[in-house]
C-alpha cells in the first residue's frame, strides 16, 4: 500500500513529469527522495500556513472595503482599593 501511495503522489504532484512505469521502475532510494522532496514542497510549515492565511484575510477585507479594527487595550485602569482587614 505504501508503494502505491508513493507512486500515486509522485505522479499526481509531479505535474505531468512522471508516468507510472517510470516511477514504478525507479530505484527505491530515488523514489523515496523524490517523494520526500515533493512532500516538502507541497506541505508548507505551520508558520508559513498561518502567515498566508492572515495575508489572505487582509486581502479579502481590503477588497470588501472593510478595514479591520484593532481593539487597543487600556492599561490605565484604576484598581479598586481594598482596605486591610483588622
Amino acid at each position: 500500500m505504501i508503494l502505491f501511495n508513493q507512486i500515486h503522489e509522485i505522479i499526481f504532484h509531479g505535474n505531468g513529469g512522471y508516468d507510472y512505469e517510470t516511477v514504478y521502475n525507479m530505484p527505491i532510494w530515488l523514489r523515496k527522495f523524490t517523494f520526500n522532496k515533493l512532500k516538502e514542497h507541497y506541505q508548507p510549515s505551520d508558520e508559513d500556513d498561518v502567515i498566508s492565511k492572515s495575508k489572505q484575510a487582509m486581502k479579502t477585507a481590503q477588497a470588501d472595503g472593510v478595514v479591520p479594527k484593532v481593539n487597543v487595550p487600556t492599561y490605565v485602569t484604576k484598581a479598586s482599593k481594598v482596605s486591610p482587614k483588622k
